[in-house]
């Protein structure tokens, strides 16, 4: 059943869409999109198969119309009764013609009935374009012609086809010169006909949208939209904090400062009497979070794509769009007012092959990470700025090769820094230049491996120590503040930007009491970034739709020097040391490291299309200070950033094809420092999508 046929191809569309994304040959972007164009796809067939069936259902009836006509033939009048018929005027046709008129090849094939009695016979012409009569009985065979489409005069008519066309008349049939004869139509032409007859009203069904006319303007299908929604619980537990009796205790005397904090607001007096903006390392929290996302593609022919996302987000961080249900801050939310909603992704795409073997795709703008990672390099939130090349194609059968190039501004200098200046300062404009090279390939029927490897360049995300000068206020600016970054969690090591004069005068005559006041800073990154990172994922799929999976990365930070960014780092040391007879005291030395890795596995049904399906994943990571950036890593585990270690478990299951549970458990710990560090994390998620 054809019907039947059409209805199924959606499912298997869908599966082999899934088990693609399941072996990292889709994107999350590319797998929704196709999902929704098979739907789209599969819909187009059922609204051209019902179509077509009616097509077919009215050229059945005109066959049988013309069968009919055939039939009434032989009780046609005599040639003198004719003559009235011939001077009377032309009768309207009672049976409509078909709605449907295919634009064939062929020429409209018209008819021609001959019916022999002992007086010449009328010749009734009834047009059927589009259809061959059946073999007539009478000893006359039918005639096929291919006369103009306006139907001749009565009177004509009847002069033309009423001439004598038997023995008795004794005269041969007078015929058009355009009038061919035939005894016999073949099966194989009528196939051919109706073939062309099938194609030609699909073509037209297609142009003139039959199967929904004038519901919608033509614009309105170059549009997907897709989206998700997720509501979250979360609960953060730290340990007790440290004492005489709890020596290993989270560190709650001022050993974690929010540099983040610093550097988005007023610069830090370092000779003040309060503490510095502080991370929460002793106080247990509870939050409902919530995360909504809208994503519309939009198709502009020859290849071109563009797409749009909105999505919440308590503040413009660029590694979540989680909201905090009930947290007041930047003007929203606290006693149910309403939240943001912020621009996430917008970009234009070229794409050429469009095969999983054969693919080439240009971006432009704001779009999803397009390099093989895990969370522990990109936070899975993470938006690209930029433009990026992606490429795949076959060598072979098992191997296909992959490439993702691309340039990121980081940062752009503010076109008037420093706003309260006249004379404004030197441009610092940050990038990032990504490359990364890797294979699928399929090492057997049921085992698949994929493997990345990729160079991170990162320019000028490092601090610069500015040129010396006094700042009389906090409002005063140095000329390298803006190497400061613009957002960052926590872990990496950072210096001071702001080369402070010291100054014997008091601040009335222009001067800091030799450096004891007015110490205005703030905090840049104390190393540099060149970070190469290799990936690989090992797919076992013998079970499928269940599916085991075991994956890693590692990554190292090659533009590291631990000796230069002991010279200026203010964090990451070991404690202080104290001499006793001089009562100085000198930092503690650098203990950050440059190295970072992750491995996981995940077994379980991948796509979680159906439900009661499931999935359990469990990685362990371990990620140094200075590896990563830590403004660009997960947001969730340890809280976010990097210098932490341990471990996540957690799992899936599907409630509906859009719907599912998720629970996760996440227990950090620092990795360098003389501080002590743990927290550990619960998440209960519902996610839906559309």
């Amino acid at each position: 059943d054809p019907a039947d046929r059409v209805a199924r191809t959606p499912s298997v569309t869908t599966s082999l869409i899934s088990r693609l994304a399941a072996r990292g040959l889709l994107t999350k972007q590319d797998t929704a999109e196709l999902n929704l164009l098979a739907e789209a796809e599969a819909a187009e067939a059922r609204a051209q198969e019902a179509m077509l069936q009616a097509a077919l259902a009215q050229a059945a009836a005109a066959q049988a119309r013309l069968k009919a006509v055939m039939a009434m033939g032989a009780a046609r009048p005599s040639v003198n009764e004719a003559a009235t018929v011939a001077d009377a005027p032309e009768e309207v046709d009672p049976l409509p013609a078909p709605r449907i008129t295919p634009r064939v090849a062929h020429a409209p094939v018209r008819a021609r009935v001959t019916k022999v009695q002992s007086a010449p016979a009328l010749v009734e012409e009834t047009p059927v374009e589009g259809v061959i009569a059946e073999q007539v009985a009478p000893a006359t065979p039918p005639v096929v012609h291919t006369p103009a489409r306006t139907r001749p005069a009565p009177a004509q008519m009847a002069a033309t086809e009423m001439a004598p066309t038997t023995e008795a008349a004794g005269e041969e049939e007078v015929v058009p010169e355009d009038t061919v004869r035939v005894t016999y139509v073949p099966e194989v032409v009528k196939a051919q006909l109706r073939e062309e007859i099938k194609q030609d009203v699909m073509a037209q069904a297609r142009e003139e949208n039959w199967a929904n006319p004038r519901t919608f303007p033509e614009w309105v299908s170059k549009f997907r939209l897709f989206g998700d929604f997720r509501f979250r619980f979360e609960g953060i537990k730290f340990p007790a904090s440290i004492s005489s009796t709890n020596p290993t205790g989270n560190d709650n005397t001022g050993a974690f400062p929010n540099f983040n904090a610093i550097n988005t607001g007023a610069p830090f007096d370092t000779t003040g009497t309060i503490h510095s903006p502080q991370w929460n390392v002793d106080q247990n929290r509870n939050r409902l979070r919530l995360r909504a996302r809208i994503d519309a593609a939009i198709d502009l022919g020859q290849n071109f794509t563009t797409g749009l996302r909105v999505a919440t987000g308590e503040n413009n961080s660029p590694v979540s769009q989680n909201q905090s249900l009930g947290a007041a801050g930047n003007g929203q939310g606290g006693n149910f007012s309403k939240y943001a909603v912020w621009l996430d992704r917008a970009f234009l795409r070229y794409e050429l092959g469009g095969q999983p073997d054969n693919d080439y795709t240009f971006s432009f703008g704001r779009f999803d990470n397009p390099f093989f990672s895990t969370s522990m390099i990109w936070a899975d939130d993470l938006g690209f700025d930029g433009l990026a090349a992606q490429g795949r194609f076959s060598l072979g059968e098992d191997v296909t090769p992959f490439f993702t190039v691309g340039a990121f501004p980081v940062f752009n200098t503010d076109l008037n820094l420093a706003s309260n200046r006249p004379d404004k300062f030197k441009s610092n404009d940050k990038w990032m230049y990504g490359a990364q090279l890797g294979t699928t390939w399929e090492l057997g029927k049921d085992l698949s491996l994929k493997l990345g490897a990729a160079y991170y360049q990162f320019q000028n995300v490092e601090g610069k120590l500015s040129t010396a000068f006094i700042p009389f206020n906090s409002t005063d600016a140095g000329d390298t503040d803006s190497s400061r970054p613009a957002f960052a969690q926590k872990g990496n090591t950072y210096m001071y930007l702001r080369n402070i004069t010291a100054k014997a005068d008091t601040p009335d005559k222009g001067g800091n009491q030799s450096g004891t006041v007015n110490q205005f800073q703030y905090f840049g990154l104390a190393s540099k970034f060149g970070i190469i990172a290799l990936d690989f994922r090992l797919d076992f799929n013998h079970f499928e739709p269940f599916q085991i999976s075991l994956n890693g990365e590692f990554a190292k930070n090659r533009s590291f020097n631990a000796v230069d960014i002991g010279t200026k780092a203010v964090n990451n040391r070991e404690a202080d040391i104290t001499n006793t007879t001089t009562n100085i005291t000198t930092p503690g030395a650098f203990v950050g490291s440059n190295t970072a890795w992750l491995v996981g596995l995940t077994a379980g049904d991948v796509a979680l299309k159906e439900r009661w399906k499931w999935n359990l994943n469990l990685n362990y990571r371990k990620v140094g200070s200075d590896a990563l950036v830590d403004g660009f890593v997960d947001s969730d585990f340890g809280g976010g950033g990097t210098n932490v270690k341990g471990f996540t478990l957690g799992g899936n299951l599907a409630l509906s094809p859009g719907v599912r549970l998720g629970l996760r458990w996440m227990s950090a710990s620092e990795v360098d420092g003389p501080s002590h560090f743990k927290n550990d994390i619960l998440q209960l998620d519902i996610n839906s999508k559309f």
